[in-house]
């Protein structure tokens, strides 16, 4: 799968964005150029309309075709009125508008799935398969369901399986959200996309790499970059009765006053500017917002919803919590110390790579407490951590096990 981003959506931002930029310093340089008494000639003007005009004005005529009337029409119509008229200022600024609007609309598509993106390239290309007598380094498209793969320390998993031989722990949090270390042990489900710990993992496919998690995954970054933002919808649904209003009221104008150029004002007045800037604007503001607290907006078609769900569903772990295992409460028999337990815990669990073992030496760290050396240590997956410290026998399990 394709790791790119939207090559069209890339072409339109860069477009919009020239266009922007070309408009703009058009009509500085056309306003310098008259202030100055050098020329009042509107070359520059005839620059940003020919090379930026035309193509808005094409894209809006294809729109047209296609029955989709929105409040960018009126734009366009302005555009064209305004080069008949010979009024270019007023149809260079339209142009610096619409372009403008395009421009940071297409930014806020790009920025919508930038954390996807960087998450493919995370994605490895080769898998180290094993047979009877040797491993090969292979491409994942020749992984077949059954195949036996090892996957090294600190490297990821190249595709889904489950685990025959070996002992580890995994990182999952770019996948599921989950913070903590997974452990990994014989029978235990491993998805691709996955970051290895210090083990060695040996675990048979369950799916091919282009159905495992990670493809799954890329497959929602291909459908955010080919689905469009409709935030604009809002501004169609207003375009659609307001366009044609307006050019009764632009028609009536000039009918009544014998002027074309009343004609043209009209256009130019009702043409939604700070519509046309505002929604892209606050798309990319929110979608910039929501990264910066870690919310991925799959496609801003989400922002335009949002004000009318009445539901809403959350992944817990992570998002309405902290995402980290922390200590909170201590129960010990009569017969013991809180202290004295915490502390040869702690030192035990110094050894582990339990997901709940930093969270007691934490515990231990933040009241001050000392840990001491553990010798005969051992943690058998599903058992336990045993060991001893300072002659004490301690075996860290669960309830299950006691």
């Amino acid at each position: 799968m394709s790791q790119s981003t939207n090559p069209s959506l890339n072409w339109l931002r860069w477009q919009t964005t020239l266009i922007a930029i070309l408009a703009f310093a058009c009509i500085v340089l056309h306003l310098v150029l008259r202030a100055s008494g050098v020329t009042s000639h509107p070359w520059p003007l005839w620059i940003a309309l020919g090379a930026g005009g035309l193509p808005l004005v094409l894209s809006l005529l294809t729109k047209v075709l296609k029955f989709q009337f929105g409040a960018d029409l009126l734009g366009g119509i302005s555009i064209i009125v305004s080069i008949l008229l010979g009024e270019y200022l007023a149809g260079a600024i339209i142009v610096l508008m619409l372009s403008g609007g395009e421009a940071l609309e297409t930014y806020a598509m790009s920025n919508a799935t930038s954390v996807l993106s960087a998450l493919a390239k995370r994605l490895p290309t080769l898998a180290h398969r094993r047979n009877s007598t040797q491993i090969q380094t292979v491409e994942l498209d020749q992984l077949a369901v059954g195949d036996v793969v090892v996957i090294y320390p600190h490297e990821v998993a190249p595709v889904d399986g489950r685990v025959i031989e070996g002992h580890s722990v995994m990182d999952e949090s770019y996948l599921t959200g989950e913070p903590f270390l997974i452990t990994k042990t014989t029978g235990s489900a491993v998805i691709s996309g996955a970051v290895n710990g210090d083990g060695v993992l040996v675990i048979e496919t369950t799916h091919k790499a282009a159905d495992s998690r990670y493809a799954r995954i890329m497959g929602v970054m291909h459908e955010s970059e080919q689905t469009r933002p409709t935030m604009r919808r809002l501004g169609d649904q207003i375009g659609a009765w307001f366009t044609p209003v307006a050019l009764l009221v632009a028609l009536a104008a000039w009918y009544f006053s014998g002027d074309s150029t009343r004609f043209l004002s009209v256009l130019v007045v009702a043409t939604p500017c700070p519509m046309l800037l505002a929604i892209p604007i606050a798309i990319l503001g929110s979608i910039s917002l929501c990264a910066s607290r870690a919310i991925i907006v799959k496609s801003a078609v989400a922002l335009e919803q949002v004000s009318s769900v009445r539901t809403a569903i959350f992944d817990k772990t992570g998002t309405l919590t902290y995402g980290e295992p922390t200590l909170v409460k201590q129960i010990v028999a009569p017969m013991f110390e809180p202290d004295r337990v915490l502390a040869l815990v702690a030192s035990l669990e110094h050894y582990s790579k339990h997901p709940l073992a930093h969270a007691i030496v934490s515990a231990a760290n933040a009241q001050g407490l000392a840990t001491y050396p553990a010798s005969s240590v051992s943690e058998v997956p599903g058992k336990g951590l045993l060991g001893s410290v300072q002659g004490q026998e301690l075996l860290v399990t669960s309830r299950k096990k006691i």
